[in-house]
């Protein structure tokens, strides 16, 4: 990759992995090393998007079906793509996003019972071939990444209060992923303690770019 070249760097995982902690590590690491720093989340990142997300992750899983949520992040994320993340790249800032298309792949893919071909037709219908530069699959165990949401959250979205299978079936599919796309992806042992996780993730960002942070 060019060193002076934007990064579009998205961070996956199950609930509870980490992934705002180290996405503000990493943001601050960069704007340090005097790169601008863009950064997003999933569902959600404009003002529209913002509402998509509170309709998406608010009530009693079921509420909408896999195919229908996967439109809506889809709905959500086209709108995000074409205000913030693409404008951004364009001017030379890195973003980093938490959460992407992954996402879906794995919430509503492998563990949603949707057609990976389905997915794959959608993003391609309205995002063509655009995908984050470095994904970030931050890996833990699903019971340990639920205590964490359990000790912190007051109230739970209906993403954090699904059946165990669930959990498993999405680390599962990250792993897959990641074993299928290894140069896009990196998996990171989001169990260590953050300090840990963060100086794995650089190392990877400048392995990666050739950067210096």
């Amino acid at each position: 990759m060019s060193q002076d070249k934007a990064k579009f760097i998205s961070f996956e995982g199950g609930e509870g992995a980490g992934k705002t902690t180290q996405i503000k590590f990493l943001g601050e690491a960069l704007r340090h090393a005097g790169y601008e720093v863009v950064i997003a989340r999933e569902p959600g990142g404009t003002p529209d998007a913002e509402l998509v997300r509170e309709i998406v992750l608010d009530g009693e899983p079921g509420r909408w079906t896999a195919k229908e949520e996967m439109l809506l992040m889809y709905t959500a994320r086209s709108q995000l793509v074409r205000t913030v993340i693409g404008p951004a790249l364009e001017r030379g800032a890195w973003v980093l996003c938490d959460r992407f298309a992954d996402s879906t792949m794995v919430y509503q893919g492998y563990a949603g019972g949707v057609s990976l071909e389905t997915i794959q037709a959608l993003h391609k219908l309205v995002l063509g071939d655009f995908n984050p530069d470095i994904t970030f699959i931050m890996d833990i165990a699903p019971d340990s990444g639920m205590a964490r949401v359990h000790s912190r959250a007051e109230v739970l979205n209906q993403f954090e209060r699904r059946e165990a299978k669930f959990y498993e079936d999405a680390r599962h599919a990250y792993l897959s992923i990641a074993k299928a796309e290894p140069e896009r992806c990196a998996i990171i042992n989001a169990a260590q303690d953050a300090t840990s996780v963060a100086v794995d993730i650089v190392q990877v960002i400048k392995d990666r770019t050739g950067i210096a942070l």
